[in-house]
């Protein structure tokens, strides 16, 4: 069995995604007032950060933004000690998301687990007015009722195929790759 690469997305696809994006946070929203851009962790991180640097540079005004990690969340965790989940997420209490508009940002959406335990994770720091999710790439394969209001790309997939998100921040690069297994002959 051989791995097949393919660049789905370079860095001015990226780019021109989270335009894209940040435009229809604008559109739907009337503007950015009451919203909070929240990336989950790691990547989800630095695409809410860059989001709201785009907003900014569009509307000429500031958004609040920061990161959540999900780790004590998740479903395939054996038990998590609730302090911790609290610990885990001090920063996210302090940005103060009651009664804001949550803009929820990850790389990639496949299972809808991933956002699952940030929605829990978000009701545990507040209770938004609502949430909206955006994703840089939706693979689909959705095991939970989860669909994204922004996307930067639909990549309709395989369970065998994988997408892996690089970003300048962990990978000193921008681009999305999907990943196919072949079989050798």
């Amino acid at each position: 069995m051989s791995t097949e690469a393919h660049v789905i997305m370079d860095e001015t696809a990226i780019r021109r995604a989270l335009t894209r994006i940040a435009h229809e946070i604008l559109e739907r929203n009337k503007g950015i007032e009451n919203c909070v851009l929240i990336g989950i962790k790691t990547r989800g991180e630095f695409l809410a950060e860059r989001l709201a640097d785009k907003i900014l540079e569009i509307e000429g005004t500031p958004v609040t933004w920061g990161a959540i990690d999900v780790t004590p969340y998740r479903d395939d965790q054996k038990e998590t000690d609730p302090k911790t989940a609290m610990d885990v997420n001090k920063e996210l209490k302090a940005l103060k998301i009651e009664d804001k508009k949550v803009i929820l940002f990850d790389d990639v959406l496949y299972t809808g687990r991933t956002i699952r335990a940030a929605m829990d994770a978000l009701m545990d720091c507040g209770r938004p007015q609502m949430i909206q999710l955006a994703v840089l790439a939706d693979r689909g394969h959705r095991e939970l009722p989860i669909r994204p209001d922004y996307i930067g790309k639909n990549v309709p997939t395989s369970r065998q195929e994988q997408i892996e998100v690089a970003l300048t921040e962990t990978d000193g690069k921008d681009e999305v790759m999907i990943f196919q297994n072949r079989e050798e002959k």
